[in-house]
């Protein structure tokens, strides 16, 4: 079970957390202990979502928490609010004394919440747990969990300390782990092995491009393909980002972060499926090796494609990478590509890569 969990049974030993809202605040306002409530009072809590208040105990201690949500009829409720509780709480151990809109995302976003990324500075002092609401599945949970918090320290991860390479080597550990088996078609064995695109984007770092190629299941399941972008940096090649646009391009990788979150779920749960997970991983650097503008390439689909802008790369790599996935027709094939990308393009946008038959 997830670290931050305690199992069901500690109730005498956490503190309380109960939520409120502008509906219920009216009756369990009556019900505090009056030194809670006078307390409460003077703060100047208000049932508003977000809002919280400690209440002291007889004894100088924490004796419970007020924290407000929204009314439950509201349509356009956060039930990931209590994710805010473990940056606002002191160390300690808690539970939820009423029930959140949805217990179990209550939980998750605790969970959640109490994530922070300690690989380059001390991890703070506080330690945060909650005791499990009841009914809801702790290893389910902390599956998730530790999912989402395998994709955050990849994502937060600089690019000096996280390559093509270094993420190789954390989905090798992954398969290592759970039994899979794991490829990689490095540098320019792409070219011999028919990937031109992928090659053609890395091919101008220091560091090699290559294709990640894992699988796990029985071969008899349903079959299931995830592909992630893995560009680990992306400078925008010599169509250069400006420097805001490249400030957080680290996180230009978050598409693979989270095919290897999803697949370390599955694989954990022990889903009848048979599991691939294809990953491009290049950095789109500046070099002599560039691909330029209107260099044109022959795809491993056979499409000749036509470069536009180099800063387009991610749709060059996960070309090849659909391409592979959809020769092995699986049941399913899901990509995730550019987090960031909030619109859907029309015809009248530039396409930085035009395709030719």
């Amino acid at each position: 079970m997830h670290p931050v969990f305690l199992p069901r049974g500690h109730s005498a030993t956490t503190v309380p957390v109960t939520f409120v809202n502008a509906a219920n605040w009216r009756e369990l306002r009556p019900a505090l202990d009056p030194r809670a409530r006078g307390f409460a009072d003077a703060a100047g809590f208000e049932p508003k979502a977000g809002r919280h208040c400690l209440l002291p105990g007889a004894d100088g201690g924490l004796a419970g928490v007020l924290f407000a949500l929204e009314r439950p009829e509201e349509p356009s409720k956060d039930l990931f609010w209590p994710g805010a509780l473990p940056a606002l709480l002191p160390g300690g151990a808690y539970r939820f004394a009423t029930a959140a809109h949805d217990q179990r995302l209550a939980a998750l976003a605790f969970a959640l919440g109490a994530y922070r990324f300690t690989r380059y500075r001390k991890q703070d002092a506080k330690e945060i747990k909650l005791e499990l609401p009841g009914n809801v599945d702790g290893e389910d949970l902390s599956r998730i969990v530790e999912g989402v918090s395998l994709a955050r320290d990849l994502i937060n991860t600089p690019a000096n300390d996280l390559g093509p390479a270094e993420l190789e080597a954390v989905a090798r550990a992954l398969a290592e782990a759970h039994g899979a088996k794991l490829r990689a078609i490095v540098g320019d064995d792409l070219l011999e092995e028919n990937f031109p695109l992928i090659h053609a984007v890395g091919r101008a770092a220091v560091r090699s491009p290559r294709l990640i190629d894992l699988t796990w299941g029985d071969p008899n399941h349903p079959r299931v393909t995830l592909i992630g972008k893995g560009v680990c940096f992306d400078s925008g090649g010599l169509d250069i980002k400006p420097e805001s646009g490249m400030l957080n391009m680290k996180k230009d990788m978050g598409g693979a972060a989270a095919m290897l979150a999803l697949a370390h779920m599955l694989m954990q749960r022990g889903i009848k499926l048979r599991l691939r997970v294809l990953i491009p991983a290049v950095e789109n650097a500046i070099s002599g090796a560039s691909f330029r503008p209107r260099d044109i390439y022959c795809s491993r689909k056979g499409l000749s494609v036509e470069i536009g802008n180099t800063d387009a790369e991610g749709r060059l790599i996960l070309a090849d990478a659909i391409a592979l996935a959809d020769e092995d027709q699986p049941d399913l094939i899901a990509r995730h590509g550019d987090a960031d990308r909030r619109r859907t393009r029309g015809a009248g946008d530039r396409d930085p890569a035009v395709l030719h038959r």
